[in-house]
């Protein structure tokens, strides 16, 4: 039998809680009439469907109104970039860390419709310039966007204050919060957020299904799916009811116990933090003050990440995005905090998560530990 799982990339995706699984089972197999319908089966689920609008919302702070199911972030994002821009307003401003995601819509929205994009650099620490993000927004500007937590630093965005400037031009603001929900207080109206995207599968719950916000009195947004009207016609097609309930009792669950999964999680991140930077030339990467507790990304001199990566064998990290981790490119995120292409292509990403233990994290440094000093020996 092989070595045991150790996952330190949550980040790319959560294993889904069990108890997320147990409330989406009879949605499945007994409770599975269509919510549309008129029959009292219908209404069954209907009620139910309802009751996870609410736990969703509540955890948020908005109203139900407000939300829309989606596939995802990266769908919710599509939503919202090709349905908000206009002619009378045709510059979007993003920051060259966001998710490509963000990115790749941008580049399709300029080479394809014409938009202006202005990427905007961040500080070596990965947090947004202020000043020059309010240089850079103008009366043209119709999207801001900014992640709230970066996927592959755990750098958080001072979101309040890029709503602030975006909004003081009559500007939106996008937030991508795929990995900050369910891990830190997200109430939209304390953040300022305009557009706000999550996806289950970050918060351990199924992947396939996401969230939009969008602030009530936005004027309507062009939808991407058309279909039987579901959802105020804004994403049509049948509403994935399994989906919703997970995605609810997973926002439940992290709204529960988020206080003591920061605490128990930030000992381990800051244990193996503080492990693996006693080997040499080592260095964290990301302003360290202003982070999410689950995440570190680690430069190792000398070493390929990938083969790093490739060494440590039942030890799951991530040398990037879980989109992009496979590639031998150097990340844009790193790149855009100015480090080196040596640099960045040395770098793993380690994300820690409700089920990592400390015989885990202390296995894992272990290896770690060796598999760099064989790789520097070759």
């Amino acid at each position: 039998m092989g070595e045991k799982l150790i996952y330190l990339d949550h980040n790319a995706t959560t294993p889904v809680d069990p108890r997320v699984v147990e409330a989406m089972i009879p949605y499945f197999s007994t409770t599975y009439a269509n919510p549309s319908s008129p029959h009292l089966a219908a209404l069954l689920v209907q009620e139910a469907v309802e009751h996870a609008w609410s736990i969703l919302a509540k955890s948020l702070g908005c109203h139900r109104d407000e939300l829309v199911l989606t596939s995802g972030a990266t769908e919710s994002i599509n939503l919202v970039m090709k349905g908000v821009v206009t002619t009378k307003r045709p510059q979007i401003v993003v920051l060259e860390t966001e998710h490509e995601a963000v990115l790749n819509v941008c580049r399709y929205l300029e080479e394809v419709k014409n938009y202006e994009i202005t990427y905007l650099p961040v500080q070596p620490d990965g947090r947004c310039d202020l000043v020059a993000l309010e240089k850079a927004i103008s009366t043209q500007t119709a999207l801001v966007c900014a992640m709230l937590v970066n996927n592959e630093t755990g750098v958080v965005q001072d979101i309040s204050s890029i709503a602030a400037l975006a909004h003081a031009q009559g500007a939106y603001l996008l937030c991508d919060a795929t990995q900050g929900f369910g891990k830190m207080p997200t109430e939209v109206d304390k953040l300022g957020v305009d557009f706000f995207t999550l996806s289950a599968h970050k918060c351990y719950g199924p992947k396939g299904v996401g969230a939009l916000y969008i602030r009530s009195g936005i004027p309507r947004i062009d939808p991407q799916i058309h279909g039987g009207n579901q959802q105020s016609g804004l994403r049509s097609g049948t509403l994935n009811v399994p989906g919703l309930i997970g995605l609810a009792k997973a926002a439940e669950i992290c709204l529960q116990n988020m206080q003591a999964d920061t605490d128990r999680i930030t000992e381990l991140r800051d244990r193996l933090e503080h492990k693996v930077l006693q080997i040499e030339k080592t260095v964290v990467n990301g302003n360290t003050g202003h982070r999410l507790y689950t995440t570190t990304s680690i430069s190792f001199e000398g070493v390929n990440a990938l083969q790093l990566i490739r060494a440590l064998g039942p030890i799951a990290v991530s040398n990037g995005s879980a989109c992009s981790a496979a590639t031998i490119e150097p990340s844009h995120v790193l790149l855009a905090m100015g480090l080196s292409h040596e640099q960045a292509l040395s770098t793993i990403r380690f994300s820690l998560g409700r089920f990592t233990t400390e015989e885990e994290i202390d296995t894992a440094v272990q290896k770690i530990t060796g598999a760099v000093s064989q790789i520097r020996m070759a």
